[in-house]
This record gives C-alpha cells, sequence and structure tokens, in this order.
C-alpha cells in the first residue's frame, strides 16, 4: 500500500529552543496570527482560514497522524494561509511562542485528563496563563470550549480570577463548517464556552 503523502504546509523549526517567528513562513507574513491548539483533523482551521484569507492560521498538534490529515485537507482546499506546527501545547506556546504575537488561539476540547491523578497534565495552570497573556497582542483573545463541564469551569474560575489582564468577552460561537470533528462527535452533551481578551 502506498504511503500517505506529508503534508507541504508543515513548519519544522531548526532550533527548538528559543522563540520562533512563525509568521515568516507564511506567504503573507504581515498578517495577524490566529493559533488553533489541538487542531486534529483540520477542520475548524479549513473553515475559518476559507472565511478570514486575511488571517495567518497555525495549528498545533502533537500527534503527527493529525497533522497530515489536516495538513492534507488545507491542501486540497487550496489555504495558503495554514501552516501546521507539531509540537506539544505548552512548550509550544510558552518556549517557542514570540511575545505579543498572537491575535487569537482557540482552544477547543483540549484533553481534560478526567482521572484525579492526572490532573496536573491539564493544559491550563497559572504558568501557563503568563504564557497566554505574554504572546497576545493587546485585546488579543482566549477562545475555549469543551463538553467536559468540571474542566470548563476550572479553565473559567482560572481566567476570572486573572481580571487584571484578562477581561471575559461574549463567548465565540463557531458556525457549522468551524464544528471540529470532537464537537460533531460530543454535540449531545452541553459544551461550555467562553471567551476573554488580554487587557
Amino acid at each position: 500500500m502506498a504511503k500517505k503523502k506529508k503534508t507541504t504546509l508543515r513548519i519544522i523549526p531548526q532550533n527548538w529552543l528559543d522563540p520562533y517567528n512563525f509568521k515568516a513562513d507564511f506567504p503573507h507574513p504581515e498578517y495577524p496570527l490566529e493559533v488553533d491548539i489541538g487542531s486534529g483533523k483540520g477542520r475548524f482551521l479549513a473553515a475559518r482560514s476559507a472565511k478570514f484569507p486575511e488571517i495567518n492560521f497555525l495549528g498545533i498538534e502533537r500527534q503527527l497522524i493529525r497533522i497530515n490529515s489536516s495538513g492534507r485537507r488545507c491542501e486540497r482546499a487550496g489555504r495558503e494561509n495554514v501552516r501546521l506546527f507539531r509540537m506539544e501545547g505548552f512548550y509550544a506556546i510558552s518556549r517557542m511562542m514570540p511575545s505579543d504575537y498572537v491575535s487569537n488561539y482557540y482552544f477547543f476540547f483540549p484533553d481534560p485528563w478526567p482521572k484525579a491523578r492526572h490532573e496536573n497534565n491539564r493544559l491550563f495552570n497559572p504558568a501557563f496563563m503568563d504564557a497566554l497573556h505574554r504572546t497576545l497582542i493587546d485585546g488579543g483573545g482566549l477562545h475555549i470550549a469543551t463538553d467536559h463541564l468540571p474542566y470548563f469551569e476550572e479553565i473559567h474560575a482560572l481566567l476570572k480570577s486573572d481580571d487584571a489582564r484578562f477581561e471575559e468577552i461574549e463567548a465565540f460561537q463557531p458556525d457549522d463548517e468551524e464544528r471540529t470533528d470532537f464537537e460533531l462527535i460530543f454535540s449531545h452533551k452541553e459544551i461550555g464556552r467562553c471567551s476573554f481578551r488580554k487587557i
């Protein structure tokens, strides 16, 4: 059986220890950058980038099979304003994302690590909040959605209590084409949504 083609949209830095200028890998580096953390198979990226061709979209995903799947999806659709980066989200944002750089972050259905002994693996914590604040531009947004309501309440409370740096705004609502594969799977469940912006 023939191997599936690797995506040409993937970003592979030569230096993995310092901040990286992701915008330089796009045809229009002057465009604003929006980042989808845990971009999965790319359904949201493909739909959102079509609606906003004047914005660059970076999908960050740790699983290679999903990177290649989303890359092929965006390549077939001719999305020149999409790039993919294979990396764990915390490291990508805290170590490799430049300061005052990102216009919007999207966190859709982050891994809830539901077992009590695994809760320390959750993405949202005070150190991650520092990284988000540092890398967002002034007025930049955070948009969160999850079907795991205890985790949603934890994230919402963390952001709400950080009111010197983040302000709650109307929750982002994706249109039908932008709904992720996870959202389609869990559409029968209640979904918690919230959005905040950097003050």
